[in-house]
């Protein structure tokens, strides 16, 4: 190879090869979320099924091009450099591997912008995000049209729309994601604090790796001409895997958040679960709370309390709502009541 040769095929089929290879692994990811998510969550609604196997064709079927990708490029055309990149050009299957990956990231953040509406119980803090996501895909597929007729200048420009809208879009539903999940800790039980907690936190690490790809592909996009070097790629063919471990890892967490912070919920199809009444130093018998998720991400809690009251106490220990939490005795009284804290 010529030095011109040998640096086209570094930057300008390289990319593609090191792309598809993180595809596939990334996929291999995926097949073992899904399989634990069929394991788990047999009594999940069945539109939430149907989303999760809409995600695991899409995404088999994009490392299927990938592979037929690389095959095409590598060994079809082993000797023929020239042609190899003019399939950037000139074929859907490579031309419009971006609109691929978007549409692919369109559905992921389609899930994210319900799962903030099932929180945030309005539809007013989605509706921007899903205007700004749908701006994104529609730059892409301008940009698309652009990658057809070979206008660099196009490509810059309405690829750089897209990934800043992505990765803005990104940043914007994580963060009034975990606006309306701290706003919910006001309406539960002291206890569920560190449940919030918890997915505040799963909400930025989900959110983190898509995100930062994100920002690599706009980087390397905008810094090298797309004639001379497409290390973007790369980055763009692993983009929606991570979106899509990102969604899987948000649904699959609610088994361990669940165990964590006391869910009684069966996701593993347990034989028993104990719910035996605990004692505390306070007399009050406390059901462990039953906590979900929710189809969708949302958060519901219920909270079961029995109050104990000593009929024999004198006026003085009656507190506001007329009842004292006393030790349990053979003279006392169990009056059983219902609370239930609701954020979804």
């Amino acid at each position: 190879m010529t030095p011109l040769e040998l640096h086209q095929a570094v930057f300008l089929l390289g990319p593609w090869l090191i792309g598809a290879f993180l595809d596939v692994l990334l996929q291999g990811i995926l097949f073992g979320q899904f399989i634990h998510y069929a394991q788990w969550y047999r009594d999940d609604k069945t539109g939430l099924k149907l989303a999760v196997v809409g995600l695991a064709i899409i995404t088999t079927l994009k490392s299927i091009q990938a592979f037929a990708l690389v095959w095409i490029l590598f060994i079809r055309h082993f000797l023929d450099l020239p042609g190899a990149i003019l399939l950037n050009y000139t074929t859907w299957w490579q031309s419009g591997n971006p609109l691929m990956v978007a549409a692919i990231g369109l559905y992921v953040q389609a899930y994210f912008c319900y799962r903030l509406y099932m929180i945030a119980k309005s539809p007013l803090p989605v509706i921007p995000l899903a205007l700004l996501f749908l701006f994104a895909f529609s730059a892409l597929s301008i940009g698309t049209y652009y990658i057809t007729v070979s206008d660099t200048l196009g490509i810059g420009r309405w690829f750089a729309a897209h990934l800043a809208s992505v990765f803005a879009g990104d940043l914007m539903l994580s963060l009034v994601t975990a606006y309306f999940l701290i706003r919910s800790k006001k309406n539960v039980l002291p206890q569920t604090v560190g449940l919030i907690t918890a997915l505040i936190r799963l909400t930025f690490q989900t959110a983190a790796p898509a995100a930062i790809c994100a920002l690599l592909n706009l980087i390397f996009s905008q810094i090298y001409n797309g004639n001379e070097n497409i290390t973007s790629t790369a980055f763009n063919m692993m983009l929606p895997k991570l979106y899509a471990v990102s969604m899987m890892w948000t649904l699959n967490a609610r088994r361990t958040i669940g165990a964590a912070y006391g869910s009684s919920r069966a996701y593993t199809n347990p034989s028993s679960v104990d719910r035996t009444t605990r004692r505390g130093r306070t007399g009050a018998g406390r059901h462990d709370p039953d906590v979900e998720l929710g189809d969708f991400g949302g958060i519901q809690i219920h909270t079961q309390l029995d109050r104990h009251v000593d009929v024999w106490n004198s006026e003085d220990d009656v507190k506001q709502d007329g009842l004292k939490i006393g030790e349990t005795s053979e003279s006392s009284v169990t009056v059983p009541v219902s609370t239930q804290y609701t954020k979804a």
